[in-house]
C-alpha cells in the first residue's frame, strides 16, 4: 500500500480524565495511510480509552480527535474494531456466520439498526462479504458452529472476520492475542501483516518484544504518548514507561 500524505487518524492536543483522574495528557498523533501501529503501554496507562477515543465512544476533554478529516462518529463504518474481550455472552445460541453478519450493521442507512437484526433482512452481499472474511481469516468451516463452541484461537479469528466483514480502511485491535497461545499469536500477527496491504492497522498489545517485528512504528502510551520506530527502542525507553527490565528489541524491516 501506498502511503499518503494526509493521516486517516489525527489527535491534536488531546487530553481525558474519568472524574478527576487523569489518563491522557496533551496527546499529539497522526497516524497515516497503510501503516502499522503498534499502541503498548502498562496496565491504565490509556491505550483502551485512545483507542475509545478514536471509535468516537468518547469525547476528550480538551483537543480534536478526526478520522478522515471528520469527527470519528462522521467516519465509524470506515473502521473494523475488534475488542479485547468479545461484546457478547459466549453461552447466546448463534451461530459463527450470525456473529461475522453484525459486521456488516450499519452498512445499509435506509434500514434502522434495528431492522436489521430480524431474519432475512440481510443482503445476498452481506452474506457474501461475511463469508469471504471467514475464509481470510482461515475459519470458513466454522461458519455453522455455535459460538459458544469455539476454542479461543477460533474465537479470536471470527471476531477479526466479524471487523473484516465490513470492508474497513482502518482495522483496530484491542490486545487480539492475550488470550491465546505464543503459536496462534503468531498466527494472527502474519494474518494482520497480509491486511496491511491494503488496511491501516493499529494494534494494542503489551508484549512489545513480539509486535516490533510487524508493526512499522510503536507509540509508547502511560498518560503522554511518545511514538518511536521499531529500530529506536530500547531498553532504557521500555524501563521509563513500564518501570522495569524488558528485553531489548531491534528489528530490521
Amino acid at each position: 500500500m501506498t502511503l499518503k500524505t494526509e493521516p486517516v487518524i489525527s489527535l491534536r492536543g488531546v487530553s481525558f480524565s474519568y472524574h478527576t483522574l487523569p489518563v491522557l495528557e496533551q496527546i499529539d498523533l497522526d497516524i497515516m495511510e497503510g501503516e502499522f501501529l503498534g499502541i503498548v503501554g502498562p496496565n491504565a496507562g490509556g491505550k483502551s480509552t485512545l483507542l475509545k477515543l478514536m471509535l468516537g465512544e468518547l469525547e476528550p476533554h480538551q483537543g480534536r480527535v478526526e478520522v478522515f478529516a471528520q469527527r470519528p462518529h462522521k467516519n465509524r463504518n470506515r473502521i473494523g474494531y475488534v475488542p479485547q474481550y468479545p461484546n457478547f455472552s459466549k453461552s447466546f445460541p448463534i451461530t459463527v456466520e450470525q456473529v461475522v453478519l453484525m459486521g456488516r450493521l450499519g452498512l445499509h442507512p435506509q434500514q434502522s439498526w434495528l431492522s436489521q437484526l430480524i431474519p432475512g433482512r440481510y443482503t445476498a452481499a452481506d452474506y457474501e462479504a461475511a463469508q469471504k472474511a471467514l475464509h481470510e481469516v482461515e475459519a470458513g468451516s466454522l461458519a455453522q458452529r455455535q459460538i459458544g463452541s469455539l476454542s479461543g484461537g477460533q474465537l479470536q479469528r471470527v471476531l477479526l472476520a466479524r471487523a473484516l466483514a465490513g470492508t474497513p480502511e482502518v482495522l483496530i485491535l484491542d490486545e487480539p492475542t492475550a488470550n491465546i497461545d505464543q503459536r496462534l499469536e503468531g498466527d494472527i500477527f502474519d494474518l494482520l501483516r497480509q491486511f496491511n496491504q491494503r488496511m491501516t492497522i493499529l494494534v494494542v498489545s503489551h508484549d512489545i518484544a513480539f509486535i516490533s517485528s510487524y508493526v512499522t512504528r510503536v507509540a509508547c502510551i502511560n498518560r503522554t504518548l511518545v511514538c518511536h520506530n521499531t529500530d529506536k527502542i530500547d531498553g532504557s525507553m521500555i524501563q521509563a514507561l513500564y518501570g522495569e527490565d524488558v528485553r531489548m528489541v531491534h528489528h530490521h524491516h
